[in-house]
């Protein structure tokens, strides 16, 4: 009968001079952060509202007002209104669900994708290595906008075409980074132990290396998502997006500029609400990135 001689991977690290574990140490140290816990809170608001933007706004975003239009931000309408008289505030709220479905599925695609590619290159190595990262290298040197605006006039517009556009714009940060995190974790002496006491390649494979490769997979995952936002909104903004009156949050960027003199709010704070999306899932993946050191 073999024995696995790798230790466990769950066995607790040593904690503080109190005896306290490392883990809750440091995750205690970090939302002591003011910053970092504004960043959830601001994080953690826009995601609620992408699923549930009649909890934070009772206006309709379509219903038009004539009376009502152009009006600057003020009590009753937060953001303003745009020159149909429509709730700006509430529309950034109904785009956010939009735009957030769009980024969570060109995430899902770069992290299955990259994932995949990242174990099967570094895991096998030999030819499939050498091919994989021939394609990676081909899609790095193609600019990721430039990439996007190629798929998704190939696949039409849309919320779906733009969120697979992004998605395959950013595997190869995924892929890449996995099969690093793979070959350094294959080196390692608990590696070989763990083959010498005769577990199995496969065994090694999901019991240890995918494992021990979700760390870094998560922090590019964090930051991505601000990327990912970004390059969508820049798509809507072009007018690849949902089709009127659904509306993006690229897609009220791009509606307020006609009026950017005399009605600055309908670009700008729109503007300042992705800028803070974007900000803060930057500082969060920062954070996440000083916990796995």
């Amino acid at each position: 009968m073999s024995v696995d001689l790798a230790p466990e991977l769950t066995t607790p690290v040593a904690g503080d001079a109190l005896g306290e574990p490392a883990a809750p140490a440091r995750w205690r140290t970090l939302t002591a952060r003011p910053g970092l816990v504004l960043a959830l809170v601001y994080v953690g608001f826009v995601l609620v509202s992408a699923v549930a933007p009649g909890w934070f706004t009772g206006h309709d975003p379509n219903a038009t007002a004539g009376a009502d239009k152009l009006l600057a931000p003020s009590a009753a309408h937060w953001f303003g209104t745009d020159e149909l008289g429509r709730d700006l505030f509430s529309r950034v709220l109904h785009g956010s669900t939009l735009t957030i479905q769009a980024t969570l599925g060109a995430i899902g695609i770069a992290v299955v994708a990259g994932l995949a590619i990242g174990v099967v290159s570094g895991f096998f190595g030999g030819w499939a290595d050498s091919v994989l990262m021939r394609v990676i290298d081909v899609l790095l040197a193609i600019p990721r906008l430039l990439l996007a605006l190629t798929i998704v006039t190939a696949l039409g517009f849309g919320t779906l075409p733009i969120a697979v556009a992004v998605g395959v714009g950013i595997v190869p940060g995924f892929a890449r980074i996995t099969r690093a995190r793979v070959l350094s974790i294959k080196a390692l002496p608990y590696i070989e132990a763990a083959r010498t006491g005769g577990a199995s390649w496969t065994r090694v494979l999901v019991r240890h290396i995918l494992p021990n490769s979700w760390g870094p997979v998560l922090v590019l995952a964090v930051l991505d998502f601000g990327v990912a936002i970004l390059a969508i909104s820049a798509l809507s903004f072009l007018g690849f997006g949902a089709a009127p009156p659904s509306a993006e949050w690229g897609t009220l960027i791009s509606q307020g500029r006609s009026y950017l003199i005399t009605s600055p709010w309908l670009t700008l704070l729109p503007g300042a609400f992705v800028g803070l999306m974007v900000f803060s899932l930057n500082h969060i993946s920062r954070s996440l990135e000083e916990l796995q050191r």
